[in-house]
């Protein structure tokens, strides 16, 4: 049988029977680093869960333009429209940022799976409500944050999804404009908040990665207001 994830709120409750015939009817899928996994422009097939890797999900807007949207690790769902009764294109598209592992089903076998399993639809149900959370607390900075605030609550958040513990503090796979995407500020000014952290101490920048030497250091320059995802993961150790 798959493995599943140490942590997967899709999977939470479920007992080692159901679990077992969940995890039989998916089918594994690996993805190269920065391949799409899914296109916002697909319609709902699919539903998956990453077992192995790092994930992002993203949104283009029809000028184009790239949005940053959340951070997936290992438990995560992409595609969950796909658990909707109506067939409907996806809202956002998901790549692989490492080379990943997902368990896949199709919408007709996760629908069965649901209708058997009641717990499997509660958790769906949780998991849009987590969205939903992650929508208001993102609105509500855009809204009352400055930009230098933003790129601060973005940095601390990341860091508490993916961030890996290392000697000096907690390491971040970020680059510039990355962060200034996820941010809603320009590249310029992104740039000119890390330099300012990075001149005071606060971090190392080194290309594409941020060292954070304190998250309570960065959580001042919020004033407070909290923006991490309370539900996921801590910084794990290094390897």
């Amino acid at each position: 049988m798959i493995s599943p994830p140490s942590r997967s709120q899709l999977l939470d409750g479920l007992n080692p029977a159901e679990l077992k015939a969940v995890l039989q009817a998916a089918v594994v899928r690996r993805y190269s680093a920065h391949s799409v996994v899914l296109n916002q422009t697909q319609l709902s097939q699919r539903l998956l869960l990453l077992i192995q890797g790092r994930a992002r999900q993203f949104f283009v807007t029809e000028e184009g333009n790239r949005i940053l949207l959340r951070w997936l690790i290992p438990g995560d769902v992409a595609g969950p429209r796909a658990l909707l009764p109506k067939l409907e294109r996806y809202y956002v598209g998901t790549e692989a940022l490492k080379n990943s592992r997902f368990l896949v089903w199709d919408r007709r076998t996760i629908d069965d799976l649901t209708t058997r399993y009641p717990r499997l639809r509660q958790n769906a149900l949780y998991i849009a409500d987590g969205y939903l959370g992650w929508f208001i607390t993102s609105h509500a900075a855009l809204t009352c944050f400055t930009g230098r605030q933003r790129c601060a609550a973005v940095l601390k958040s990341i860091a508490m999804i993916i961030g890996r513990r290392v000697r000096n503090g907690i390491e971040v796979e970020i680059s510039n404009a990355e962060l200034a995407d996820a941010s809603a500020v320009t590249l310029f000014d992104a740039t000119r908040f890390l330099s300012k952290w990075r001149a005071s101490g606060l971090i190392v920048k080194t290309r594409n990665k941020v060292l954070l030497r304190s998250l309570d250091s960065l959580a001042k320059e919020i004033r407070g207001y909290n923006l991490i995802d309370r539900d996921r993961s801590k910084p794990h150790s290094s390897a």
